[in-house]
């Protein structure tokens, strides 16, 4: 009796692992997850809307300069909640480490600690993930990241908050409307066994 208790209080704390318990964030910079994107074009550029390459559910917009940031994008829902802003990511003025390293202080203050490394193994790239369920049960994921380099993540400090649910409910109105995007929507691997013509795949 006892062993299997334990063993159901082992496992839910398991289970709720990486899951933080501090009040789930919902705005950076003016921006409000869940709310109208009409509500934000003095500070977006609408010339520069367009849907996300394999992911037409969403839209994403150009945010105009501001304060501490440099650029940044919001993404707001196109099928299910047309207009709901489900993400928004910016890019912060200051690229250095010790803005970062600061930073990463602060979030914890409020937020906890990170529940999940997303970097790479030589931290060239520095990424950590919160997860969070705000009180209406609404998924929430932060990521924090630094990348030192100038690769194709460019290099500075970047903060996401996506509005996990509501990027899946997108999807999800999206494939029943359009039952063949599935199969369209990014290039499929090979299947398991079928020889790989890697003259397709070496630069020449």
């Amino acid at each position: 009796m006892y062993f299997k208790t334990g063993l159901m209080v082992m496992m839910t704390l398991i289970l709720t692992t990486g899951l933080c318990q501090a009040e789930a964030p919902h705005q950076l910079d003016g921006f409000t997850l869940g709310t109208d994107i009409s509500a934000y074009k003095e500070q977006l550029d609408m010339n520069t809307t367009m849907p996300i390459r394999y992911a037409e559910y969403i839209r994403e917009v150009e945010t105009k300069a501001s304060t501490g940031f440099r650029s940044g994008l919001i993404a707001y829902g196109a099928c299910a909640n047309p207009g709901m802003i489900v993400r928004i990511k910016l890019k912060y003025a200051d690229d250095s480490r010790s803005f970062f390293d600061e930073l990463i202080k602060q979030i914890e203050k409020r937020h906890g600690k990170a529940a999940e490394w997303r970097g790479d193994p030589f931290h060239i790239v520095t990424s950590w993930k919160w997860s969070f369920t705000d009180k209406d049960n609404n998924r929430i994921s932060m990521i924090l990241q630094h990348n030192k380099l100038d690769t194709d993540e460019k290099i500075g400090n970047s903060i996401k908050l996506t509005l996990t649910d509501q990027v899946d409910n997108e999807r999800e109105c999206f494939l029943k409307k359009f039952p063949d995007f599935r199969e369209q929507a990014a290039p499929q691997a090979s299947a398991s066994g079928t020889p790989v013509d890697w003259d397709q795949f070496v630069p020449k």
